[in-house]
């Protein structure tokens, strides 16, 4: 039996953290191998666990991605919290990953998930 585990909202902020981090990392791992789609696909979610793990202190959640991340534009980038310019590397980032995930005739390529463009660095 699994020994029931405590912790505060920064507790959980860290972890979103920390899955945000390994995201990234597998995403770059995966764009330089060339595996572009699979790479959008976790660029994206190292951003959105990042969003996630920012909204996990207030605490406040949602179930729905686009939920998350209108809440995240409307309370922490429309206020200036956050620079619009990550608003809008997380709006393209979130289309580009959803074409890599469910267009079939989308082709991924280098030039189009350029480090430059995402929203975070390693």
């Amino acid at each position: 039996m699994e020994k029931e585990r405590t912790g505060n909202y920064q507790d959980v902020a860290k972890y979103k953290l920390e899955q945000a981090i390994d995201d990234l990392e597998s995403a770059k791992i995966l764009l330089e191998a060339g595996k572009y789609k699979a790479g959008n696909n976790r660029a994206y979610y190292a951003c959105f666990h990042a969003v996630d793990a920012v909204l996990a202190l207030e605490p406040k959640a949602f179930k729905r991605h686009k939920d998350t991340l209108a809440y995240f534009n409307k309370n922490y980038v429309h206020t200036d919290i956050f620079s619009k310019d990550i608003g809008r590397k997380l709006a393209r980032l979130e289309v580009i990953r959803h074409k890599s995930d469910y267009d079939d005739f989308y082709i991924a390529s280098k030039e189009a998930v350029s480090w430059k463009r995402l929203p975070v660095t390693i």
